[in-house]
């Protein structure tokens, strides 16, 4: 078949905005449902049992599935109807989430997080696909910004709505509210995607060996490695900061909440006004790929020293304040990493780079809990959980810094090839 120009299918206009505004909406309750468990932490430890090391083997548990199969999912974006995968895989986590409150023992408990992994693996490897083939590159940044955004104020919607439950009821009821509250979401998006799931609209892919090809190129190991530096320390805090600050900081579940609420909704606004601003530079001439690159540096510097801080703050007006610092630099963090992704990849090939870099990253969320529990559990301090975290991020700045190439699209993977 004849070669179809990129922006030949690029939605317009009010379609563009609900496709957009659906895909961040996605996103921010797959933090609401995978963060849930760090929220319900200081109860429901105690509730099941758990030592430090077994909490952490739960939370790391979700990316034993998750992980690899963001490198799956990315194959099927490509291959199928990505918004019909887009939307089973939604309906496999909101189910896990809402059977998560009726969990008895760590086995259960590990069995719905494998669960939720699994259908959380088709978020931003299915995201990616939808914006590289309907957003123009000059929305690029506000596109990717929304879901920047989303991935804060998830945690930030999570934090404010699983603390006043928890204050009010019991944990259970965090994970079915949760549940509900996701399943709910396919009905808008079954009416949004209607149109572009008929036979006559057409899809920038990926053929059926061209996984291997990716597979082969460097620079998509060296993004991955640069995801794997960029997600430690976001993770690290998601997980950790509501039992640090309920169990060693001696903060209330509602203190707790108001602390990791502020930060993720600074994360979030944030996201959306570098968002705009990155567009616009873009637009007014701005190298997009040194602007990104700069961009996501800074934003590893600003988490390292906000971490670090963080441990060490003697009030809550210090600990406010760097918590605002690490929103700000995960802002700038999580706004480009899957801009840089789909700028890489290109329409023909996103959905399967982003699976594969978004696989590596996310290795982070299977080491880091299990690592920060074992430190917990052997030393009796937080301390050097945080000092890692804090040392990955540095790590993190030097490795966007120098080490990933120069920012533009791959050779070889040009859109070529469109079906039906």
């Amino acid at each position: 078949m004849a070669s179809a120009p990129q922006t030949a299918n690029h939605a317009t206009g009010t379609r563009l905005i609900w496709l957009v505004a659906l895909l961040a909406l996605s996103i921010l309750l797959n933090y609401v449902d995978r963060g849930a468990i760090g929220i319900v932490a200081p109860k429901m430890k105690d509730a099941l049992g758990l030592s430090a090391s077994e909490f952490g083997f739960a939370v790391s548990a979700f990316f034993w599935t998750y992980a690899p199969l963001c490198l799956v999912m990315g194959w099927l974006c490509d291959r199928f109807c990505v918004y019909r995968i887009f939307a089973l895989g939604v309906t496999i986590w909101a189910v896990c989430t809402f059977l998560t409150g009726f969990v008895g023992g760590l086995a259960g408990l590990i069995m719905l997080r494998i669960g939720l992994g699994i259908g959380e693996a088709v978020a931003f490897p299915g995201s990616s696909k939808i914006f590289a083939a309907q957003v123009p590159p000059h929305k690029r940044g506000i596109a990717n910004a929304s879901v920047a955004a989303a991935i804060a104020f998830g945690p930030a919607v999570g934090s404010l709505a699983g603390g006043t439950i928890l204050t009010l009821g019991d944990w259970r009821a965090v994970f079915w509210l949760f549940g509900a509250g996701t399943l709910l979401w396919l009905v808008p998006w079954r009416m949004v995607t209607r149109p572009v799931q008929s036979p006559t609209f057409s899809h920038p892919t990926v053929g059926r060996l061209e996984l291997g090809k990716l597979l082969r190129i460097r620079t998509l190991w060296l993004m991955g490695i640069a995801h794997f530096l960029s997600n430690y320390g976001f993770y690290f805090l998601l997980t950790w900061l509501p039992l640090w600050l309920v169990q060693t900081r001696g903060y209330s579940i509602p203190e707790m909440t108001a602390l990791t609420t502020l930060g993720f909704v600074v994360q979030g606004v944030a996201a959306l006004a570098i968002g705009h601003w990155s567009d616009a530079q873009v637009a007014a001439g701005a190298d997009e790929g040194k602007l990104r690159r700069k961009l996501i540096v800074a934003g590893h510097l600003a988490a390292m020293l906000a971490i670090a801080g963080i441990f060490l703050a003697q009030n809550t007006w210090q600990l406010a304040a760097l918590l605002v610092l690490a929103g700000l630099g995960f802002s700038q963090v999580s706004t480009n990493i899957f801009a840089i992704g789909q700028i890489f990849a290109g329409p023909r090939a996103t959905g399967g780079w982003i699976g594969i870099q978004n696989a590596i990253g996310n290795l982070s969320g299977i080491i880091g809990p299990i690592v920060t529990g074992i430190l917990i559990d052997a030393l009796g301090s937080y301390g050097w959980g945080f000092a890692l975290a804090a040392g990955v991020c540095a790590a993190g700045a030097l490795w966007w810094g120098l080490v990933v190439p120069e920012i533009r699209q791959h050779d070889g993977l040009e859109t070529a090839a469109t079906c039906a």
